[in-house]
């Protein structure tokens, strides 16, 4: 049975599964629809197009679904989904899709996104990723899986990070982080390697293959792109092959230390 507070509103229409908690003040459109065992806690808002899947918890006051903040939005028919067992907690905003960018913001299972985090529309987020307090993603940026964004840190528009990477706290991204990177500063620049995060999940031999990967593209101080090819002609290291790809893929490039 879901437990259903009578101070919440509920229209006609919405569609919510079994074992669901909604609090006091919530308010849950006719489109939405709720996967069993998610909790929505008290004056939590659920707009729009709306499905959000399974044991999801989120946090009072946040705002879900609601119109995207683009000036080209005109109504369209679009919607945001989100997976199963994620963490969205207090005062967070997450918009639906444009017309513009394919009508969907997506977002995987198994994120925490910590408070007055700001989801803009047509983002696309994988799985396990930590979002911390107030960071702010605009439209259309994509985020790989296990990635990490520090407190207060806003992200441009169009911009890609990869699986594994890490942007620190109070930064400022321009452009695109590669997988198992990490990026800081205002402009954020590479790092170095997420060392800490990749020790968490990859074998020591991939993290070494990775590291001289790093060196021969972004310390050699050789075009980022041939370096790429040549790497991707004789390794077999698939998390080497993704990060040569991410650099020859890259379109608002990545931002670090040319060595002349």
């Amino acid at each position: 049975m879901s437990k259903i507070s009578p101070m919440a509103i509920i229209e006609d229409g919405a569609v919510i599964g079994n074992d669901v908690e909604i609090g006091a003040y919530c308010f849950i459109s006719s489109l939405s629809t709720i996967g069993d065992g998610t909790k929505i806690e008290q004056g939590s808002c659920i707009y729009g197009k709306t499905t959000i899947g399974k044991n999801n918890h989120i946090f009072s006051h946040a705002v879900i679904g609601s119109a995207p903040q683009d000036l080209k939005f005109a109504g369209e028919d679009v919607e945001l989904i989100i997976g199963d067992n994620n963490k969205i907690r207090e005062f967070t905003l997450f918009n639906p899709g444009t017309k513009g960018g394919g009508g969907k913001t997506i977002i995987g299972s198994h994120n925490l996104f910590m408070g007055y985090v700001h989801i803009g529309h047509d983002v696309i987020i994988g799985n396990n990723c930590i979002l911390a307090n107030a960071a702010t993603l605009a439209g259309h940026v994509e985020m790989g899986d296990y990635a990490v964004i520090g407190g207060m840190t806003p992200i441009h528009q169009f911009v890609h990070i990869g699986e594994y990477a890490m942007v620190a706290g109070a930064s400022a991204l321009a452009q695109d982080v590669p997988p198992f990177c990490m990026a800081e500063g205002n402009r954020a620049t590479l790092r170095g390697l997420n060392l800490t995060g990749l020790r968490r999940h990859l074998e020591r031999e991939d993290i070494d293959e990775l590291k001289s990967a790093y060196r021969d593209l972004f310390e050699a101080g050789k075009p980022l792109k041939e370096i790429a090819n040549e790497l991707l002609g004789k390794t077999t290291n698939r998390h080497v092959q993704s990060l040569c790809n991410f650099a020859l893929e890259t379109k608002r490039g990545i931002p670090y230390e040319r060595k002349h």
